[in-house]
């Protein structure tokens, strides 16, 4: 606790007189480093979060947050599989699932897709990410698909339109194989918001998906939903001896591991280099409280004199130097913040000035910026701030308290 002369006179060096401007100078820069270094950590963090939380929402969306395939492509007996993950402790939901790289025509296009076969209701649960048409008509026996936006634009169809969707593993004839081709009426025109699944997938019933590919009543994989995706791997442990020989588990972290494993190390590596931009700020205040105290060593000595003790003038620049550290933190939080919020405009503005495209949904897999405010990591990045401050102000404090009046005094 300050008493009311330590915080007088800490008030006071804070905002230095009309003759010091100088040092009113570098205590501004310091603050603004600090507002600087906050923010972009800020900004950094949660955008990154935000990616690897989008991207992780968004594949669980569609294959859940592991899948239980069939080895050979099919898998036999699934009903049987499939009550005995749902039974399993930890287990959400698990669904039957049918993937397949097939091709589609349109027009005189082709294009490469993945068909996908889909419950109902998983199909009707997608209603959220329909840009056009009725996905709830897309019952099995309908002919209708839902197809990508990107694909969508790519082939020129539209809802309504019949597109042609090609099998090449086709049945045996006595000419040969016969390549199978089956039209689909375009029923729903969705956008998930990973680019790569909007412009090849193609959905439709597990019961024409199974029709379309010759499968008879197997499917290929189960979709599994659990209720910690970190602990997925321990969550389906118990069924994945059982399974041996005929199905194997590929959870999230496997099926995505070197796009995951490579963000966590971008992460890291960015908090460690903007981390850095916090020691400079540190550094700036540590140089303002030196040239402070060089300025006011007349003025300390005087304060000696007339009784203050050297821990009072130790308390006095401590608290001076760890006050413009905490207004930058204060200020970054806020800066960081509002370019939270305004980052998409920022983007776009920034690629209209430049004539770049900073945010390339067919690099980034994702259509726009995302974010994801994690209160820990803020946490943590409050606390490093005003830990490298106070740490910054010991020098200068202890040279401070350790002034000796009667040296600086003597030829006064």
């Amino acid at each position: 606790m300050l008493s009311p002369f330590e915080k007088m006179i800490a008030k006071r060096y804070l905002w230095p007189g009309k003759g010091e401007a100088f040092i009113a100078l570098v205590a501004g820069i310091s603050v603004g480093v600090v507002m600087l270094s906050v923010a972009m950590l800020v900004l950094v963090m949660s955008v990154m979060g935000g990616f690897r939380s989008e991207m992780l929402d968004k594949f669980s969306g569609l294959n859940g947050h592991a899948i239980v395939q069939g080895i050979g492509g099919e898998l036999e007996n699934w009903e049987d599989v499939l009550d005995r993950v749902r039974s399993t402790e930890g287990v959400i939901s698990a669904s039957p699932l049918i993937e397949q790289p097939l091709l589609a025509s349109f027009n005189g296009r082709a294009n490469a897709i993945f068909v996908r076969g889909n419950t109902s209701e998983d199909i009707t649960d997608m209603a959220d990410q329909v840009v056009m048409g009725d996905i709830a008509a897309i019952q099995p026996g309908s002919n209708q698909v839902a197809i990508g936006s990107r694909l969508a634009a790519n082939m020129g169809a539209r809802v309504g339109d019949t597109i042609t969707i090609i099998n090449p593993q086709g049945r045996s004839t006595p000419f040969g194989t016969s390549i199978r081709q089956v039209g689909y009426e375009v029923g729903a025109i969705f956008e998930i918001g990973l680019y790569d699944f909007d412009e090849t997938f193609v959905i439709m019933p597990i019961p024409d998906a199974q029709t379309l590919l010759l499968m008879d009543d197997s499917i290929g994989l189960i979709e599994v939903t659990v209720t910690d995706p970190d602990q997925v791997g321990e969550i389906l442990a118990p069924i994945e001896q059982s399974l041996l020989g005929r199905a194997v588990i590929a959870d999230w972290k496997t099926i995505n591991s070197a796009l995951f494993e490579a963000l966590e190390v971008e992460r890291v590596a960015m908090f460690f280099v903007l981390s850095f931009m916090v020691l400079v700020a540190s550094f700036n205040i540590l140089s303002s409280l030196v040239m402070l105290v060089r300025a006011k060593t007349r003025d300390i000595a005087i304060m000696r004199t007339m009784g203050a003790t050297r821990k009072s003038l130790l308390k006095i620049f401590v608290t001076t130097g760890t006050t413009i550290g905490g207004l930058g933190t204060i200020a970054g939080l806020v800066l960081g913040f509002v370019l939270l919020i305004f980052r998409n405009p920022i983007v776009e503005g920034v690629a209209l000035l430049t004539g770049v495209e900073i945010w390339d949904p067919q690099v980034r897999f994702l259509t726009s910026l995302p974010v994801r405010v994690d209160p820990v990591e803020i946490t943590g990045i409050v606390l490093l701030a005003l830990a490298l401050s106070f740490l910054a102000t010991l020098y200068p404090a202890m040279k401070a308290s350790n002034t000796d009046p009667v040296q600086v005094l003597r030829y006064e």
